[in-house]
């Protein structure tokens, strides 16, 4: 049966293969060729539109990605963009507004051809985004713009609003960043002031008293005057390390003898009590009078930015380096340690990632920038260059 059913099988396939042999072929006609080439240049004419479409966006998130660029330059940019990439660029016109910030494109003209979207952002309107053509052009979807147009300019709307949202979250964090700064700078330099003029006063008399009790009582025995010199002893060290503590919270050199004086103390003092080898240095910074912020700003990118040597670098010198170069005070910090890969660090990571996030924020309140330049096992060099102001200017 099933040889059968074999044999009609190859007999119907060998009379379908006798039926096209012989059937007469058709040629492709010039309406036929027109027709295929028409095809084709409308499926490269959509191509290129979708092309436009996706560089539309990825240059929107390009520009977002720049952190230095103001909201006006932002939205500026992005209305550019829009205007061309829709389908007739050189009849269309975009106008751009969030957070009250407004740009329109060139001849930008209140034609009844638009396309408009609002952006949201934070699940409240915060702007809108509007295309138009400034001529008449066939319908060809949503009137003369394409239905891939109106997708297009959807999804436009939908980023700015994460652009917008993403921005002021992060100038929420600055601002409160700026407000953990100076709350703790203020904390630390009431913590100092307590250390000073209380508790190293009251232990200051506290030996005084002592000292008194040897001069007063000259007969005490061996064993007691031996008591009192180790509690003499002790309380010294003790003076001594609060006074150390309340001068690493306010250098008490800032204020009246200026920046050079406290940093060249900061220097000293690090290198005697780690063992490190500092080159210190400190030019034209004689005529330069820096406001207070700035002063303890810099000096706490310099404490920490030692700090940071001493918990992880294992290096053996240190070189610093305050200098006047008009129009901006310089500070540079170089180190012969391990070094590290700044892109690799995780600012939440440990305390090296917490340190530079705090000196960059420093430096961003004082108005300054801070490069990082280092790499394993070829030391690391910190800069920071700050514009120079008078004390009247701020």
């Amino acid at each position: 049966m099933k040889a059968v059913r074999r044999t009609h099988l190859a007999r119907s396939l060998a009379r379908i293969r006798t039926r096209v042999r012989h059937s007469p072929s058709r040629a492709i006609g010039p309406s036929g060729r027109q027709g295929i080439l028409a095809a084709h240049g409308k499926t490269l004419r959509a191509l290129r539109e979708r092309v436009k479409e996706l560089n539309c966006l990825y240059s929107i998130t390009r520009l977002s990605q720049d952190e230095d660029i103001s909201t006006t330059d932002l939205v500026k940019g992005i209305a550019e963009v829009i205007r061309s990439s829709w389908q007739h660029p050189e009849g269309t016109c975009a106008l751009v507004a969030v957070d009250g910030v407004e740009h329109k494109t060139a001849g930008y003209s209140p034609t009844p051809w638009v396309q408009s979207c609002s952006v949201r952002a934070g699940g409240e309107e915060a702007g809108f985004v509007e295309v138009r053509y400034l001529k008449r052009y066939p319908d060809c979807g949503e009137g003369p713009f394409l239905k891939e147009e109106r997708h297009l300019l959807n999804a436009v709307a939908d980023l700015l609003g994460r652009i917008v949202e993403a921005r002021r979250i992060k100038t929420l964090l600055r601002s409160l960043s700026s407000e953990l700064i100076k709350a703790q700078e203020n904390e630390r330099q009431r913590i100092a002031r307590d250390l000073h003029d209380k508790a190293a006063q009251d232990l200051s008399l506290i030996k005084m008293e002592l000292e008194s009790l040897l001069a007063r009582f000259g007969s005490l025995s061996a064993e007691a005057s031996a008591q009192i010199g180790r509690l003499l002893q002790q309380t010294g060290a003790v003076i001594g390390e609060i006074r150390h503590l309340a001068y690493s919270l306010l250098p008490p050199a800032l204020e009246p003898l200026g920046l050079p004086s406290a940093t060249y103390r900061l220097c000293q003092d690090f290198a005697s009590r780690h063992g490190v080898e500092m080159d210190f240095s400190c030019e034209g910074m004689s005529p330069v009078r820096l406001s207070f912020d700035t002063q303890i700003n810099l000096y706490r990118i310099l404490q920490e930015s030692l700090a940071n040597i001493r918990k992880h670098s294992d290096a053996r010198a240190v070189r610093v380096r305050l200098i006047a170069s008009h129009p901006s005070v310089i500070l540079r910090v170089e180190d012969n340690g391990r070094g590290f890969e700044p892109q690799a660090t995780l600012p939440f990571s440990c305390d090296q990632g917490m340190g530079l996030v705090g000196m960059r924020e420093r430096a961003r309140l004082i108005g300054a920038t801070l490069t990082i330049r280092s790499a394993p096992g070829s030391g690391t060099r910190l800069m920071v260059e700050v514009p120079v102001q008078t004390e009247g200017a701020q």
